[in-house]
């Protein structure tokens, strides 16, 4: 098919530029980039699924047992000294 077609000036530079690159005619290289942007896209990553690598870390080397008592221990002691700072007489 032969048709006219108007070239945005930063367009025509990109043909100018691919057309030295490749050292091809201009038809090819107008051809080649309608057929790379007019064929259906696929979306990223579509048929390779996700794999997460997954490593045994072995055993823990402190008890993660009592973390939640610890934390609660040391957030009474805090609050009871922040109580005893404001009740102190000045």
């Amino acid at each position: 098919m032969r048709t006219t077609i108007t070239l945005d000036p930063d367009v025509q530079q990109l043909l100018k530029r691919a057309m030295r690159e490749q050292d091809a005619p201009f038809k090819r290289v107008v051809n080649d980039a309608l057929r790379r942007g007019l064929r259906p896209s696929t979306p990223a990553g579509a048929g390779t699924a996700f794999v997460q690598p997954v490593f045994d870390l072995g055993e823990p080397l402190v008890a993660v047992t009592s973390f939640n008592r610890l934390s609660d221990e040391l957030e009474t002691e805090a609050f009871v000294e922040k109580m005893r700072r404001e009740s102190a007489p000045r």
